[in-house]
């Protein structure tokens, strides 16, 4: 593996970690695809450091878990929204 593919991959673990960031913001902030994070940390660092990679999932197993009722806020913020307008 290249070298800052590495880097990126240690970077990615560690803000998601830091910031319990979904693979989608980390993407934003990487400025990379979502193809990308999810390969990077979930195929990638468990190469690297598999504890770390546990860790990762983990909160990626928590974001995924909370997915449905971050949309159902999206869609009530929408319609409220509207209805101020």
């Amino acid at each position: 593996m290249k070298d800052y593919i590495e880097e990126r991959v240690l970077e990615l673990a560690k803000y998601i970690l830091d910031t319990k960031a979904t693979v989608r913001a980390a993407a934003v902030k990487f400025r990379v695809s979502k193809s990308t994070v999810h390969k990077d940390v979930t195929e990638r660092l468990a190469e690297i450091n598999p504890a770390l990679a546990h860790q990762v999932k983990q909160v990626l197993d928590g974001n995924k878990a909370e997915r449905h009722i971050r949309g159902g806020m999206a869609t009530r913020e929408k319609y409220l929204h509207k209805e101020q307008q």
